[in-house]
């Protein structure tokens, strides 16, 4: 379930609801942890095909010598010893196949997948004949494939077959706000074997802090290791690992944060911290926090003035 409120998270749902009303092949872009099999799997379960069945198949733990095995079964006494199995295209018969991790298939596999996937016909390891399979495809990668196909490193013929309808899943930096939300699903996923749980409101603010490399993964791994870890109800500062809120602490140690602050606020003082610690550069910041030059200019305009350092060498600059 993909969860989130934000700008970024409903302008995501809108594109998956009108990409499941079709049946093409889907690439779905984003970095480790954002959330790709979610999203594939609400374009599944929102299509015409939700009541068939959704695999999942991790590309890159695919030993090289058995991907026509895993991808398109093997038949019976194909050799001594060896048992008949369908595979992943025939498991996925009438629903969808998830190809996750696309980019580190070799370039010898991804010529046997393009195989496939021109026509959709499958042979099994052994077969005599190939049969035809009803399956979508929806394919993910935290890679860029169009700078893999640059570099010799993908095929480009399977990029253009996978690359017709793309859908690019946004990075928990890009959408702070909705890590309050995230934060309350997985406490709520625990409750059952961990009970009750509260996140203190400078905890909260540490993580909306942070900038998670891991995105949505990492975030849930340090909840858990919270809700482990504690000793009372409420998860304070002390129960999050000291990177996650080192930011947090270059903040606040002027003085006491304010408890009642709103995240937003929160944000636009984390944005001048970043804008600090870039010199007053404003694009390494937008690069840094994700965000365009003009949200960088909201974030600054709305706390009522960037911070002083900003200021000097603009005015230095303007000079």
């Amino acid at each position: 379930m993909l969860v989130g409120r934000s700008p970024a998270m409903l302008a995501l749902r809108h594109r998956l609801d009108r990409v499941a009303r079709t049946d093409f092949t889907v690439l779905i872009e984003g970095e480790s942890g954002a959330g790709k099999e979610l999203a594939a799997r609400q374009i599944h379960s929102a299509s015409a095909r939700g009541h068939g069945p959704f695999v999942a198949v991790n590309c890159a733990a695919i030993v090289e010598t058995l991907v026509e095995t895993e991808l398109f079964g093997i038949e019976e006494r194909t050799a001594t010893g060896v048992r008949g199995r369908r595979g992943k295209f025939e498991l996925a018969q009438n629903g969808t196949l998830f190809l996750d991790e696309v980019g580190d298939l070799s370039l010898a596999a991804q010529a046997k997948l393009l195989r496939v996937l021109q026509d959709l016909r499958v042979e099994r390891v052994g077969a005599l004949a190939s049969y035809r399979v009803n399956t979508r495809i929806v394919a993910a990668t935290n890679q860029s494939l169009a700078a893999m196909v640059q570099r010799g490193q993908f095929r480009a013929d399977l990029y253009y077959r996978l690359s017709g309808v793309e859908v690019h899943v946004p990075p928990l930096r890009a959408r702070r706000e909705d890590i309050p939300l995230l934060v309350a699903h997985t406490l709520r996923r625990h409750r059952a074997a961990a009970g009750e749980w509260t996140m203190a409101a400078s905890a909260l603010e540490a993580l909306a802090t942070y900038h998670w490399p891991g995105n949505v993964r990492q975030l849930e791994r340090v909840i858990e290791r919270a809700v482990a870890l504690c000793n009372t109800s409420e998860i304070g500062l002390p129960d999050l690992p000291p990177e996650i809120t080192q930011d947090y602490r270059d903040l606040t140690d002027h003085g006491e944060a304010e408890v009642d602050q709103t995240l937003q606020a929160w944000t636009r003082r984390y944005a001048r911290l970043v804008l600090d610690r870039c010199h007053g550069n404003k694009r390494q910041a937008c690069a840094r926090l994700d965000i365009s030059y003009h949200t960088l200019q909201v974030y600054l305009k709305g706390s009522g003035a960037a911070s002083t350092r900003a200021k000097h060498l603009d005015r230095s600059r303007a000079g």
